[in-house]
């Protein structure tokens, strides 16, 4: 294993993480248990598999290279302990509420920046696994690569291997500096254009957009989760009946939640149009980072004002094609594309004060984490339920993160938990939109 620096948007998030804002992302996987003792069993078989999985090694490390000064390396861990990493609790219960205690607790940043937390069942029939990876380790889709490393194997079709590129040295040839000059200008200037590009279309696609008080909060630093399994085939009968894709629908349900959810404790939802932001995904396969976050993102506000579902589908339906249209590279939601111009040292610097901004920019993160079809085990323990659990960005009282897995939905709540003690409510207003859907859809 070689060390490598972190690309931008890695470092961004490692440098805007606080105590009471921790940037890691979370899953919690429920299996079913064969014994009272499989939790037990499930913690000892990833604390050996883990020590197999070269990206689990990685801990993260300041560089004051010449080309990179203030930034980071991902490197090898020369005292890496599983043992540091995976944690067996006492039996619970109530899985959600372990893991929002557990969310709210940053990751030891001397180590590897993951955990694995083994919650067993008082039942004696299921227990759970709370995984948790820092957004600078891992995005959704690398942080289901790892876990799927300490998962029993599953049989997948065989791929043609890639040529794999030799790493790239920090430091260009000396000799070749003068004819590399003119290049290294040009593209300066190219990159400089480009931010240029994507501040405008920043500023013009926010106009007229405003900062909702519906889900601020000041920052406690408490989490709060929960969980809630839709039928995937119910948000086909409605994305058949209107039109539309699977995000359009899963994206209304939160707007319609939401409404429901304000109503209900008597905040009201009148004139309330949170905007949430969307993360999409620029991984290409042979990225000159393939292990970091590349990512650009949506920015729509979510018609929760709009008293008619269809309405709000409607909307959310128009407010993502006009993104689309746009491209992830243009727009609001693009302005996770500026750190790829912003120096190390600005990252470093800056970190706390992108942090508090995000308050500014977007109101509530809704993100869809992809999940393989086949079926998961863990110590032949089937893969039950999976909640994909997101970061909370100061000021911000509600993240949603979605999977689709075996037929089913699992939408991830993730709340400050002062700000939100009913979270549950918030969860079945959830549930009750996918069937205000399926009505509406029916007439």
């Amino acid at each position: 294993m070689t060390s490598d620096l972190l690309a931008p948007l890695d470092l961004a998030f490692w440098n805007m993480e606080s105590d009471r804002h921790p940037m890691h992302l979370g899953a919690l996987g429920v299996f079913g248990a064969h014994s009272p003792t499989a939790g037990a069993h499930a913690a000892d078989l990833l604390a050996a598999r883990a020590a197999a999985v070269p990206g689990l090694r990685m801990r993260i490390r300041d560089t004051w290279q010449p080309l990179a000064f203030g930034g980071a390396t991902r490197e090898p861990d020369p005292d890496f302990d599983p043992l540091n990493h995976v944690r067996l609790h006492a039996p619970t219960a109530d899985f959600q509420a372990v893991a929002g205690r557990l969310m709210e607790r940053p990751l030891e940043r001397d180590r590897p920046p993951w955990e694995a937390h083994v919650l067993p069942g008082e039942d004696g029939v299921s227990f759970a696994v709370l995984f948790k990876f820092h957004h600078a380790l891992a995005d959704g889709l690398r942080a289901l690569r790892l876990a799927a490393g300490v998962l029993d194997p599953v049989d997948v079709p065989d791929r043609a291997p890639r040529a794999v590129e030799p790493p790239r040295s920090l430091l260009p040839d000396v000799r070749k500096l003068p004819g590399l000059v003119p290049g290294l200008v040009r593209g300066a200037l190219s990159d400089v254009g480009r931010a240029l590009d994507i501040g405008a279309s920043l500023v013009r696609s926010t106009l007229g957009m405003r900062p909702s008080s519906a889900l601020a909060s000041a920052p406690s630093g408490t989490r709060r989760t929960a969980g809630v399994v839709v039928d995937i085939d119910d948000v086909h009968r409605v994305r058949k009946s209107v039109g539309g894709t699977v995000n359009d629908v899963l994206i209304a349900v939160v707007a319609g939640a939401l409404r429901r959810w304000l109503d209900e404790r008597g905040d009201g939802s009148a004139g309330v149009a949170p905007r949430a932001l969307i993360p999409v995904s620029r991984r290409r396969p042979r990225t000159a980072h393939p292990q970091g976050n590349r990512l650009s993102g949506y920015l729509i506000p979510l018609p929760v004002d709009e008293s008619d579902p269809l309405g709000r589908l409607g909307a959310v339906r128009a407010a993502m094609v006009r993104n689309k249209d746009a491209g992830p590279n243009r727009g609001a939601g693009a302005v996770a594309l500026l750190a790829d111009h912003v120096p190390a040292l600005g990252h470093r610097l800056g970190g706390p004060l992108v942090g508090q901004a995000a308050r500014l920019w977007f109101d509530i993160l809704v993100t869809s984490v992809p999940l393989p079809g086949l079926g998961l085990r863990l110590g032949g323990h089937e893969l039950t339920e999976v909640y994909p659990l997101a970061p909370l960005a100061p000021g911000q009282s509600l993240a949603v993160a979605i999977s689709t897995y075996r037929g089913r939905v699992h939408y991830g709540l993730v709340a400050d938990a002062q700000a939100v003690p009913d979270l549950d409510r918030f969860a079945r207003a959830v549930t009750a939109e996918v069937e205000t859907l399926l009505v509406a859809c029916e007439r």
